[in-house]
């Protein structure tokens, strides 16, 4: 008998499963249910397709309906599933395009239903010029909006925020950066490196409106908006484009399988859920975050290929375990390459832990060097056993490798006594003889 497999939501997940599953399971019959008329598109690229850095955003697709129609797959796209019995293993699901509605079965499920941003409700949300950036709609509309707005207003700064923020100052607009934090990129970096990105973003002409929460939006006759009013104040405006963040997109499933509370499902090592024959992957779910060995929601597209390439590893049977994930992530912000991975110094604080840190600055390279940029990296351990919980890197020169060696070091537990004596190499171009991870196990001793 041929197996059914159904799979809901095609973006990095998704794609990653589909063409895993089409590979390893040949005979099984796979319908994909997606929303949207495209897959697989990368809006962690949104903001440089905005600044004109990437001047075609179909680059931004790494697959199509058409490729994974070429390998056998059912691709029901424009298609949205209105409700799952995975006790009686059917699905329904609407044909936007006909609003004809269908059930399916299934032997297997994928729920790959990613995330969407948080829309707050409150007074103006509904006017014109306030926009969300997620998907490749959004992201043609930031950009015809653009165009013709001359005062910008970007609310959240995270990675996308942040993104957005310098490729509109790039474009020649005058930006306001809101966020109800009192840092830039809180969630990601410490005091010692967002103080230094924020810096540079005022030298830029950039408006910080931080540690203030926005609590209306104004608009003219015409419905379209002109100011974000916050608790400290009101900022003109004739774009806004919020960007505070992501909850999992998971009501279908609600009752059905175990989630933490803000919904984001609860999977094992081999992504099943806590029904029997129900996977799931990426922005959807919850992941083991190593720091802490306690689930998280982190959404990355980085986490959710990997997610989505070990459901298809995994449907038939556990074969491969997943090794959990430290949130390892990086960015450039003008000319600051910058990289961190599992728990910030304040993540540890708050969350109880007993904490030390080590922060280096030094240059990267001997001074004998024609050039020889200085660079900050930041390690935070534990007090006790010495154990590595995070690191952050920030530099002129691009050292955001480094953080990937310490997101090993992360995930295999390892300490700063052991950091000091890894074996790194030295080339006078590269590095000091002493290796700056090297160097921040030392101090640490």
């Amino acid at each position: 008998m041929t197996t059914q497999i159904a799979v809901i939501g095609c973006t990095h997940a998704g794609t990653a499963a589909i063409t895993g599953m089409a590979k390893l399971y040949p005979d099984a019959q796979i319908t994909v249910f997606e929303r949207n008329d495209n897959v697989s598109f990368l809006s962690c690229g949104i903001a440089l397709h905005v600044s004109g850095i990437v001047k075609d955003a179909k680059g931004l697709f790494y697959s199509s309906p058409e490729q994974l129609a070429e390998m056998g797959v059912t691709m029901r796209m424009k298609h949205d599933v209105l409700a799952v019995d995975t006790d009686a293993k059917t699905l329904k699901a609407r044909n936007l395009e006909t609003g004809e509605e269908k059930e399916h079965t299934f032997d297997k499920l994928v729920v790959t239903t990613g995330s969407w941003p948080i829309i707050p409700q409150m007074e103006g949300i509904g006017l014109e010029n306030v926009v969300l950036c997620k998907n490749y709609h959004h992201a043609q509309t930031i950009i015809e909006k653009a165009k013709d707005a001359r005062r910008i207003a970007v609310i959240g700064a995270g990675y996308i925020g942040i993104e957005l923020v310098e490729a509109f100052e790039m474009l020649g607009k005058e930006v306001t950066l809101i966020d109800n934090m009192d840092r830039v990129l809180y969630k990601y970096l410490d005091k010692e490196i967002t103080d230094v990105t924020e810096q540079t973003f005022k030298e830029k002409g950039v408006e910080l409106a931080l540690g203030q929460t926005v609590t209306s939006f104004e608009g003219d006759e015409n419905g379209r908006v002109t100011a974000v009013n916050t608790t400290k104040g009101a900022y003109e405006a004739d774009l806004v484009v919020l960007c505070i963040g992501f909850r999992p997109n998971t009501d279908l499933l609600k009752g059905q399988v175990d989630m933490l509370p803000n919904g984001a499902i609860i999977v094992d090592e081999y992504m099943r859920t806590s029904k029997p024959d129900v996977f799931a992957a990426g922005d959807s779910c919850a992941v083991r975050y190593n720091p802490t060995g306690e689930h998280a929601y982190i959404p990355l597209a980085t986490n959710a290929v990997r997610m989505g390439t070990l459901v298809a590893r995994n449907l038939m049977g556990p074969a491969v375990k997943y090794l959990g994930t430290q949130g390892t992530s990086g960015i450039k912000i003008y000319d600051l390459n910058i990289a961190s991975t599992g728990m910030t110094e304040t993540a540890a604080l708050a969350a109880g832990m007993n904490v030390k840190k080590v922060t280096i600055q030094d240059n990267y390279r001997p001074e004998f060097m024609p050039t020889h940029e200085p660079v900050t990296l930041k390690v935070v351990y534990d007090a006790v056993d010495g154990r590595i919980v995070g690191a952050q890197v920030m530099s002129k020169v691009d050292l955001t490798q480094s953080i990937n060696t310490m997101s090993v070091c992360i995930q295999n537990g390892m300490t700063m006594d052991e950091l000091s004596f890894v074996d790194f190499f030295f080339q006078p171009h590269y590095n000091k003889p002493w290796n700056l991870l090297n160097q921040a196990g030392l101090q640490a001793v």
